[in-house]
């Protein structure tokens, strides 16, 4: 009998001491016991047993923190897609073996407890993911950062399919609660809407603005635990929510007027109601502006009270504080610390305008000019009348400052103007984002030069030491560590375990490609977690997957850029060739998607109806469903993704050239051992720097080649008329080969690709994207061949570790070398860094 383990109540970190913690809170807690209790019950148990260790390290970790006077990260973001928890939290605090045998000796399978836990719905797609995987690597490197966000009551939608058609349904994820979170009732600070900007003057005789006669609601802040790996490190991710500073009132239920007695609560509670809104219509536009001005209004409060716990010398904001603003949404962060410093603090605009340019940084997601942010100077002037006063003053001065650079060139003011010209003008978001912060970054070499010579060219001219690159990265403990224990044991076996926290280190098993039995066993977990996904798929969606089939997948957000729609045509295509003779050999391949569309987005929506009526067509054939089969898997989330990516074998990333700006789903297939099929776009381009040309397919046009290909005329219907195979599949879409009970019914996409003339190139790239398939089964033919290809892109991947990333941004934009100095893995990226 092995020796037994002493149990220390709410810190141990063995199996004992959680059992019996999971059974006290189980009783203490929830006032159940072992006859009463549901799984879900014992889920709660089990996180609040955690929950425990992480507010030991947690409350240790803010101490160390005011006792060091340490420079704060704050990363605000409107989405923070952190998923389920468990998993992350346990291996990230190094019990999760513990925790299983706790659980064990309670009679309780780690598994179900794990699965009662639903995704938190706080986020869209690859922008919120992003924010998560930063949170983990800023407290795995012992960085001092908070996210900020909101806790929204409703997710964007869940998807579900209703004969191929995308419906949304509210996703209610905190139905039963969210035992990760503490609410935090005695932190509220007021946020303020509407009112006006009174004039007057001060006792030095100086012009100020007070903003009055406003409605205000309150922002409750609630606290979610993000611990580092193994370190002792518990950072937090606060979100606010929206309460009403009024009560019910009383009189209106009296009187039997029920609705008008919540009225003013409901509409109060609304701001943090639901994740994007719907802004189609006003009032929805109005939703989303409140939403962004209530999540950094209330953040600044947060941070200026930390802040003040130390200093009262507002010169030293700048060096205890650092603000990054993912995306423009937070830009408004920019006007409110200004109307704070001036308004409230009576510092005067140059000074002001210094702290606030030196404290803000943004990130810029985008190369599309139409997905830059903008407001109606009317809404602003109505809802946040001094914000826009402020903002005037900004752009009165930079304009000033144009003129001084650039001489009186017209054109080049109005491109530049924070304030758009015309008769309804606009606030551009993403000028006031780099007019107001010291530091611009793109999220990929490709993309930050694209945005250099783009879209923020002008601005770059005057600039050009405010731009940099900091390519996206991904977080090893989830991508591999939590979903693909099978490989994460392989690689542990080789090379140790030091890789979770330095992902360069699996470049040590690049010598094993050349070693038949390691292939064999990185074949072997391939094959295995293919099975653990058709097993999900098989339980969740009833659908049969043959895991002998090459497993090709493309899961991402459905827009037209991102072209799940070549895909689809592909797979048409495929279908013809085999229906034309099913005795063929041929490469058995399992097609999947996944994505959500936005609700307004009618063409994404219709790809999604061709892409279920493809695979419907397909899967029902029985001469050619054995060889291919094709689907659409609903309501896509973190969860779902953890299954897919590790059981993937071809990765599908073929957006348009220049119009992807990173993409990260890119990096966790490679890194879980999938081969890319991709253009030149976004961080493929670094991808293929770091794996070799020869382990990875790319094809199709370039950057150049497209901005050349539009500039010169494009015709789509020359590709149509020169690719007998593209041909007839278009000609199936249009007659309604795909839709007999409505034959028209996807004549918007075909007119696209012929009348419209095909914007986003999918006709042009499609005869090299069919090569490179074909390219793709020859090398799936020789398993060898291919799995050593596939061990390269594991190997060779490191650089995509969001360590790597974070490390960058403190180093180089918020100057928190300090923070990192305490940490052990300083020396280890600091080397990489100097080496790049």
């Amino acid at each position: 009998m092995g020796k037994k383990q002493s149990v220390e109540p709410k810190t141990g970190m063995n199996a004992a001491s959680l059992a019996s913690d999971i059974k006290d809170h189980l009783t203490y807690t929830l006032a159940t016991n072992s006859r009463s209790s549901s799984t879900w019950d014992y889920y709660r148990a089990v996180v609040l047993a955690v929950m425990d260790r992480l507010h030991h390290y947690g409350l240790n970790t803010q101490d160390s923190y005011h006792d060091n006077d340490a420079k704060r990260i704050y990363y605000i973001s409107m989405e923070f897609l952190i998923g389920r928890l468990l998993d992350n939290e346990v291996i990230n605090l190094g019990i999760q073996d513990e925790l299983k045998k706790a659980c064990e000796s309670l009679d309780l399978d780690y598994e179900d407890i794990r699965d009662m836990e639903t995704d938190a719905a706080l986020g869209n797609g690859g922008l919120g993911r992003l924010a998560a995987c930063f949170l983990d690597s800023m407290a795995t490197l012992g960085l001092p950062g908070y996210g900020y966000g909101i806790r929204y009551d409703f997710g964007i939608f869940q998807q579900s399919l209703v004969n191929g058609y995308q419906v949304e349904r509210a996703d209610d994820w905190l139905r039963f609660g969210s035992p990760w979170t503490v609410e935090r009732p005695n932190i509220l600070y007021p946020v303020h809407f509407y009112g006006r900007s009174v004039p007057y003057t001060d006792e030095k005789g100086a012009l100020r603005f007070r903003w009055e006669n406003t409605q205000h609601v309150l922002a409750m802040a609630n606290d979610i635990p993000m611990p580092g790996y193994k370190n002792s490190v518990v950072n937090k991710l606060r979100l606010w929510k929206s309460t009403s500073p009024k009560s019910l009132d009383l009189s209106s239920f009296n009187q039997g007027e029920y609705i008008n007695a919540v009225r003013d609560i409901e509409l109060h509670e609304n701001i943090s109601r639901i994740l994007y809104p719907n802004d189609k219509v006003f009032v929805g536009q109005e939703l989303r502006l409140k939403q962004e001005y209530f999540l950094v209004a209330s953040t600044l409060q947060d941070i200026i009270r930390r802040f003040r716990e130390k200093h009262n010398d507002w010169r030293k904001f700048p060096e205890k504080v650092a603000i990054q603003c993912n995306d423009t949404h937070p830009n408004l962060a920019i006007p409110e610390l200004m109307r704070i410093l001036i308004d409230i603090e009576g510092l005067d605009w140059d000074t002001s305008w210094d702290i606030t340019r030196k404290t803000m940084a943004y990130t810029n997601h985008t190369v599309l000019p139409e997905a830059l942010e903008k407001w109606p100077v009317s809404l602003m002037r109505n809802l946040l009348p001094r914000h826009l006063q402020i903002i005037y003053e900004i752009n009165k001065r930079f304009i000033d400052k144009i003129h001084d650079h650039f001489g009186d060139d017209v054109n080049r003011v109005r491109r530049m103007s924070i304030i758009s010209e015309g008769e309804q003008p606009s606030v551009q978001m993403a000028n006031l984002g780099i007019v107001g912060t010291h530091k611009v970054n793109g999220v990929a070499a490709l993309h930050s030069q694209l945005i250099k010579k783009t879209i923020f060219k002008d601005f770059y001219e005057l600039w050009p030491e405010r731009f940099t690159n900091k390519t996206n990265g991904i977080t090893p403990r989830r991508w591999l560590k939590q979903c693909n224990p099978g490989l994460s044991d392989l690689i542990t076996e080789k090379i140790g375990d030091d890789w979770p926290t330095n992902l360069h280190e699996l470049k040590k098993l690049d010598k094993f490609a050349d070693d038949k039995k390691f292939r064999k066993r990185y074949a072997d977990i391939k094959l295995e977690n293919k099975k653990i996904l058709a097993e999900h798929v098989k339980k969740h969606y009833d659908i049969d997957l043959n895991v002998n089939h090459m497993f090709d997948i493309q899961i991402k957000r459905i827009h037209e850029y991102k072209r799940q729609l070549m895909a689809a045509l592909h797979t048409a295509a495929l279908y013809n060739k085999l229906k034309a003779n099913p005795k063929m050999d041929f490469v058995p391949r399992t097609v999947i998607f996944a994505g959500k569309a936005a609700p307004g987005y009618a063409m994404a929506k219709m790809h999604i109806k061709l892409i279920t009526s493809i695979a419907d067509k397909i899967n029902n054939d029985k001469e050619v469903n054995q060889k291919l089969q094709c689907h659409f898997l609903d309501n896509y989330s973190v969860t779902l993704a953890e299954r897919l990516i590790p059981a993937a074998d071809l990765s599908e990333q073929i957006s348009t050239a220049g119009m992807e700006a990173s993409g990260t789903g890119n990096m966790k297939f490679a890194l879980n051992g999938a081969l890319t099929i991709g253009t030149l776009d976004g961080a493929n381009v670094e991808i293929l720097e770091e794996v070799g040309e020869e382990n990875i397919v790319i094809f199709g046009l370039k950057v150049e080649d497209v901005e050349n290909l539009r500039r010169e005329g494009y015709s789509s219907w020359d590709h149509y008329n020169a690719d007998e195979s593209l041909k007839e599949v278009i000609d199936q879409i249009r007659d309604g080969f795909y839709s007999p009970e409505d034959p028209g019914l996807f004549h918007q996409i075909t007119n696209a690709l012929l009348d419209g003339n095909d914007y986003f190139l999918v006709m042009a790239d499609y005869p090299e994207y069919a090569k490179a398939q074909q390219k793709v089964d020859e090398l799936y033919r020789q398993p060898d061949v291919w799995f050593k290809k596939a061990i390269h892109n594991t190997t060779r991947v490191g650089k995509f570790s969001s360590d790597r990333t974070i490390y960058e941004y403190a180093r180089e934009i918020w100057t928190a070398e300090d923070s990192l100095k305490r940490n052990k893995l300083h020396d280890r990226f600091k080397k990489i860094s100097d080496v790049k």
